[in-house]
């Protein structure tokens, strides 16, 4: 039953025992109150339910000992707040995108430079990948290493071999991935270089 995700183990468990002291009982409220809320993000037109769900996890679980003192209520009406608030941060991220017939494009680069960019990129990507954990950038390499047929036959197997089931596998290399290309944005405009 535990994610992945930054937050420690015990943070998962205050979060299970708020929700409620018997931990069978947890458990089952867990798996309802997660599946409501993968509903509500997709009713609300959310690109990845699974992951703001598992974002919506890991707010309540930074604030849990906290809240554990002070919340007076059901629990599930905190998660519906958090959700509420992740909504609205998501539709507004999504307004600032501009589609991309309305983007007037430059006319195409030199070679010359298209090679620099692609060296610089390349750069920024191996430095980006030595920033993270060796588990995540293990994980994240050997989830891009196949092609085609090899490539769901190789995830189907890792995911054996990590315990977890292949969407559980696949939140997973998101987030890296996120992150990674978070990290490369940031490499680029610190170069001075166009994304």
């Amino acid at each position: 039953m535990p994610r992945n995700s930054d937050i420690p183990a015990e943070g998962f468990d205050e979060t299970l025992a708020w929700l409620s002291p018997d931990r069978e009982l947890a458990g089952g409220m867990y798996v309802d109150l997660r599946r409501d809320l993968i509903k509500i993000f997709a009713w609300n037109h959310c690109a990845d339910p699974e992951g703001m769900t598992d974002e919506a996890f890991d707010r309540v679980a930074k604030q849990v000992h906290d809240l554990r003192g002070t919340f007076k209520g059901n629990p599930k009406l905190f998660f519906y707040g958090v959700v509420r608030n992740l909504i609205k941060e998501y539709h507004k991220k999504v307004k600032s995108f501009v589609p991309i017939e309305d983007v007037d494009l430059p006319a195409d680069p030199p070679e010359e430079e298209e090679e620099e960019s692609a060296d610089l990129r390349v750069e920024c990507l191996e430095a980006c990948l030595s920033e993270l954990a060796s588990e995540k950038r293990e994980l994240i390499l050997a989830y891009y290493a196949k092609e085609k047929q090899a490539k769901i036959d190789h995830r189907s197997e890792m995911a054996r071999q990590l315990g977890v089931s292949m969407e559980t596998l696949r939140v997973r290399a998101y987030r890296i991935r996120a992150t990674l290309e978070a990290c490369i944005e940031r490499c680029l405009e610190s170069a001075g270089t166009p994304k």
